[in-house]
């Protein structure tokens, strides 16, 4: 097993590691892509577990819990492309650019890092070419497949609580330059939920780089999820934030806000 101290790899991926990425319904017939950026808890062999205590490693800090099953389930209602991140944030956090700390972070919250401190540059630039180019080259050939431009929209799940603090949203719906497609799901939104704009982060966080990366960039309206991860536990509880979020999108869609 890899240890902290040891000298890190200037390859990451094995063959044993997989694909960074997997594309699920490819030829779904609905003019959306879904992405889910942290769907995976899955480190490379060749980074151990990055030094990350027992109780720290399947926490909100490696993955969001929950995200992946309520992005299948929304693929399969909408009959949609969904791509999956198939490596952990910790590893490369795909929804961040190369010139972010919080790329390759050193700590998330309260939990600690190690594996992630002092990378040489020369295994930092492996991480971002293995890990980060091969996720966004997965999604842009993804959408490069679609016959008429689709909407875009990102699955994420937040932690309940934050550096002490609990968080009263539900269900966040956030967006880069363009609000349409946000707002007019908050038009439709469940009043079971409580569902809020650009809550618990927006794009002045810097949280919205794959919608800026690959939807405005393209022109296509977007909108990226976040579901608090206390409901997503169970498949019932999965179940239901699919079906609703299914309706707010579909509702939205069919009142126009496909225009970007």
């Amino acid at each position: 097993m890899l240890h902290v101290t040891d000298a890190l790899p200037n390859q990451i991926l094995s063959p044993v590691d997989g694909p960074v990425s997997e594309v699920v319904n490819p030829g779904g017939g609905a003019s959306v892509c879904l992405v889910c950026e942290h769907a995976s808890a899955a480190i490379p062999s060749s980074l151990g577990a990055l030094g990350l205590a027992d109780d720290d490693r399947y926490s909100h800090a490696v993955w969001d819990p929950g995200a992946e099953a309520l992005a299948r389930k929304m693929s399969a209602h909408l009959d949609a492309p969904l791509v999956l991140s198939r490596v952990s944030r910790l590893v490369y956090d795909c929804n961040r650019p190369s010139d972010r700390a919080d790329a390759m972070p050193v700590k998330t919250e309260a939990i600690d890092i190690p594996g992630n401190r002092n990378l040489s540059e020369a295994h930092k630039a492996a991480r971002i070419r293995e890990i980060y180019t091969a996720f966004h080259e997965s999604v842009s050939k993804t959408l490069d497949n679609f016959n008429q431009p689709p909407v875009f929209v990102t699955i994420h799940s937040f932690t309940p609580i934050w550096f002490g603090t609990e968080r009263p949203t539900q269900i966040g719906l956030l967006h880069d330059d363009n609000p349409t497609l946000a707002k007019s799901m908050m038009a439709a939104a469940d009043p079971a939920f409580r569902t809020e704009l650009n809550q618990p982060y927006s794009a002045k966080d810097g949280v919205t780089h794959t919608l800026a990366k690959h939807a405005t960039a393209r022109g296509l309206s977007n909108v990226m999820i976040e579901i608090r991860n206390d409901l997503l536990t169970t498949d019932d509880q999965v179940a239901r934030i699919a079906n609703t979020l299914t309706q707010m999108l579909t509702r939205a869609l069919s009142n126009g806000a496909h225009a970007a």
